[in-house]
């Protein structure tokens, strides 16, 4: 069972490796899900909860399915 610290830092994990897929800055990201760069940083970092709303968003513009910030990355795959 994975904890909620455990969920923050896969989400974290998660929405780093779509980003940077996408080849986009924390910036670009921020401006186009319409969230402040400095809150995506610290959802990044794991810091701060998010709301359905924002995943909605960041979803959206990341071009992926909500449940693809939830999914457990391997080691083998953070290393891409």
């Amino acid at each position: 069972m994975l904890s909620r610290m455990d969920l923050r830092e896969t989400f974290a994990t998660n929405l780093r490796r779509l980003r940077n897929g996408k080849g986009w800055s924390q910036d670009e990201l921020a401006l186009e899900a319409r969230i402040s760069r400095s809150y995506l940083s610290q959802l990044e970092k794991g810091v701060y909860h998010v709301s359905i709303k924002v995943i909605g968003r960041l979803a959206d513009k990341l071009d992926v399915e909500p449940d693809e910030f939830l999914k457990r990355v391997t080691k083998r795959a953070r290393a891409k």
